[in-house]
């Protein structure tokens, strides 16, 4: 990353004036040739995984140091939480070794601070929640560029492996192009998920600028308030709560300076404006090339957890409203508790003994032999890599 940095960037082909011949004429001389830094990609989903930390973990107990242990299980475990050996595994050190205080070792920091910034706003300490929410914005943009970095190099084609595909000079350097480009477009869902889950974070980035327009308005700083909010409205340009709260914060303005003056942050505008161009580009290709194309999660997707409405403002002016429709319920709500459908199923575990939700263990749902043809298919499959109690990591 910092050899992308110095010479260059992800940018420098776009804008910077280093093309890739002058950014490979920089970099070979520092990294080699690429071949030695290409990895299978078996190894690249163990990595994504946090496999390495399920062996670190026994590799400390071992050496009989239970903190690092913990911490390796933990690790890992916060990006697999289905696994239940190593959930036990915690459990058992929690016992060893009195309190220990768990540690992962992969935490995103901007995801770090932003859960802390909230916290922070909940409890309305909203200077505390300003200073992390700034600093989750700044780790953000940090990663983000990261990311992008991380997105150049020598791309698969796995698409036209089956197929002898001998792309002309111009296909592959479209193909590669594309590659590259989507890489890049889908930093936005990367940075918004959480370690161990599919699905992100639903308008993470706007989500930032609301709760900062509004713990901005309480600690006085209504420059800061109006600033957050027009930056919010970059992504939700319609939310009519933002536009009245941008309304009223600029009435509160009017006598110091001119309102106008004020405008959304660059960083976010930029952003916006690359990820817009990206995803043109990509719809273009996908009509030209003959290939699907579908839009991964946008920066200002779906609203949901927005910050609390307020209660507290004087009667005699404007109501900040920050209360956003709610979600739409399902038909069906479900609900945990109840009979179990066959008499010989025994429960185990509910979601609160499983450390999350929707989440259930059950005893004797399928017999002993299929047990064992499915440890079976999973030993061929070359899916067994750890496990404490079973010969795989599986839990019946």
């Amino acid at each position: 990353r910092r050899c992308c940095s110095l010479c260059g960037g992800a940018g420098a082909g776009r804008a910077g004036g280093a093309g890739p011949f002058k950014r490979c004429g920089c970099e070979e001389p520092r990294l080699g040739a690429a071949s030695r830094h290409r990895a299978a990609e078996e190894v690249r989903a163990d990595f994504q995984r946090r496999v390495p930390y399920s062996y670190l973990q026994r590799a400390y107990i071992q050496l009989n140091k239970l903190e690092e242990a913990a911490n390796a299980a933990h690790t890992f475990f916060m990006a697999n939480p289905e696994h239940m050996e190593i959930q036990q595994d915690i459990e058992n050190y929690k016992t060893t070794a009195g309190k220990v205080s768990l540690i992962d070792r992969e935490a995103k920091p901007h995801m770090e601070d932003y859960s802390a910034g909230v916290r922070h706003y909940d409890k309305e300490e909203y200077g505390l929640a300003i200073t992390f929410l700034e600093r989750a914005l700044e780790g953000y943009y940090a990663e983000d560029e990261d990311c992008q970095i991380m997105c150049e190099g020598p791309q698969r084609f796995e698409e036209h492996e089956y197929l002898e595909y001998k792309a002309g000079l111009y296909e592959a350097i479209a193909d590669h192009y594309m590659q590259v480009l989507a890489c890049k477009h889908d930093c936005v869902r990367e940075l918004a998920t959480r370690s161990g889950r599919i699905s992100p974070i639903e308008n993470f980035l706007p989500l930032h600028y609301d709760y900062l327009q509004f713990a901005y308005y309480r600690v006085g700083d209504y420059v800061k308030a109006l600033e957050c909010a027009r930056t919010y409205l970059l992504f939700h340009p319609d939310d009519e709560d933002v536009l009245e709260n941008a309304a009223y914060y600029e009435g509160l303005l009017e006598d110091t300076l001119d309102p106008a003056t004020v405008k959304p942050r660059k960083e976010a505008k930029a952003l916006l404006r690359r990820y817009k161009l990206e995803s043109h580009l990509l719809r273009v290709a996908a009509v030209g090339l003959g290939f699907t194309y579908t839009e991964p999660v946008r920066p200002g997707s779906a609203v949901v957890g927005v910050p609390s409405s307020i209660s507290s403002e004087p009667e005699d002016g404007p109501r900040l409203s920050l209360t956003k429709k709610p979600a739409p319920k399902p038909d069906r709500e479900l609900k945990e508790g109840g009979p179990l459908l066959y008499s010989d199923v025994k429960f185990v575990y509910n979601s609160q003994q499983l450390n999350g939700t929707q989440r259930v263990l059950l005893d004797n749902v399928i017999s002993e032999e299929q047990c064992r043809e499915l440890h079976r298919v999973a030993s061929v499959s070359g899916l067994c890599l750890w496990g404490m109690w079973l010969p795989c990591g599986f839990s019946f």
